[in-house]
């Protein structure tokens, strides 16, 4: 009877290593869904936060929140916190900075940088007793992509270039902000490779045969690098970009001043396809979640390849 339940035993832990042994192992998922995005700037664009005004409590709260995901996301401070202090006026202003050191010995002392702008204006012409600018799109969207690709990264963890995930604040005094971090970083000796800006990613075109054309177009090859990694036209070019001289009015624009390299905005929006910039009604359900996180899920693997490449194949193009 012994030897009957000893074969017994060993017949099913047999049965059990095989059984793990040809079992199917489902690869990871780093897709973001719509839900998170629409969650992140619920957050950042609800009334409580008061339209995230520089000075304000609402973009203190704001702050705090931002370094709190990408503290969960597995990002560290890259300076002795997350906050990248500065002054505007009298006024205490933070730009919120989250490291991810890259796994390559000789790549990971090349850097990029992803940002965004997470302030807004606070306060707009009343609208049916509504006074608060929630700056949905412009430019919590932005700012939820900015999360999302950090979760992304912070998850795969897959970055050969160490990568910097920044939300700026004062870009709506005058992109105060990013030019406090572009020369406080130029003068630490940052070897920027490139800069990738998100302005305004809520809202899709309806014309159009690309997702989101990028500011700057002809300045460097991004645009093209970025069409063939992602194996389609994901990017394109904008004629009112271009005309009103987007390049310049978005926190791309002070790195490609200090470092003189590729910085660029990404954006669905040119102001032709939303009628609420500056207005009280960009609110939270103007934007299309599931084409903002399409955007965002599309524009991670082409960022992780540009993370990976072996040398710099994104170059300025000559004037």
């Amino acid at each position: 009877m012994k030897k009957i339940i000893l074969l017994i035993a060993v017949f099913a832990v047999f049965t059990s290593c095989k059984t793990k042994v040809n079992e199917v192992v489902k690869p990871i998922d780093y897709t973001i869904t719509a839900q998170e995005v629409k969650s992140i700037v619920s957050y950042l664009a609800s009334d409580d936060l008061k339209g995230r005004d520089v000075g304000s409590k609402g973009i203190a709260d704001a702050a705090t929140y931002v370094e709190d995901k990408l503290k969960s996301y597995g990002t560290t401070p890259y300076f002795e916190t997350y906050r990248d202090n500065f002054k505007v006026g009298d006024l205490d202003a933070f730009n919120v900075v989250g490291y991810l050191e890259g796994n390559d010995a000789d790549l990971k002392n090349e850097f990029i940088l992803i940002g965004a702008h997470y302030d807004h204006i606070g306060q707009s012409k009343t609208v049916a007793n509504d006074s608060i600018a929630n700056g949905a799109n412009d430019n919590a969207a932005g700012t939820s992509g900015v999360l999302a690709l950090a979760k992304y990264f912070g998850a795969k963890k897959s970055n050969k270039r160490s990568l910097l995930f920044v939300t700026f604040s004062a870009e709506e005094k005058g992109l105060l902000g990013s030019k406090h971090l572009a020369n406080r970083l130029k003068d630490a000796n940052l070897d920027l490779y490139t800069m990738i800006n998100l302005e305004m990613i809520g809202v899709p075109f309806k014309d159009r045969d690309y997702q989101a054309f990028i500011t700057g177009f002809d300045k460097s090859n991004l645009a093209e690098t970025m069409n063939e990694y992602a194996g389609t036209k994901m990017v394109g070019f904008s004629d009112v970009a271009a005309k009103y001289s987007l390049f310049k009015r978005s926190d791309n624009y002070p790195f490609y001043e200090a470092f003189k390299v590729p910085s660029h905005t990404v954006s669905s929006c040119d102001l032709s396809n939303f009628d609420f910039y500056h207005h009280v009604d960009d609110e939270v359900d103007q934007l299309d979640y599931p084409f903002m996180t399409t955007l965002i899920n599309n524009l991670a693997p082409v960022i992780e390849q540009i993370t990976n490449a072996s040398t710099k194949e994104i170059k300025l193009n000559e004037n």
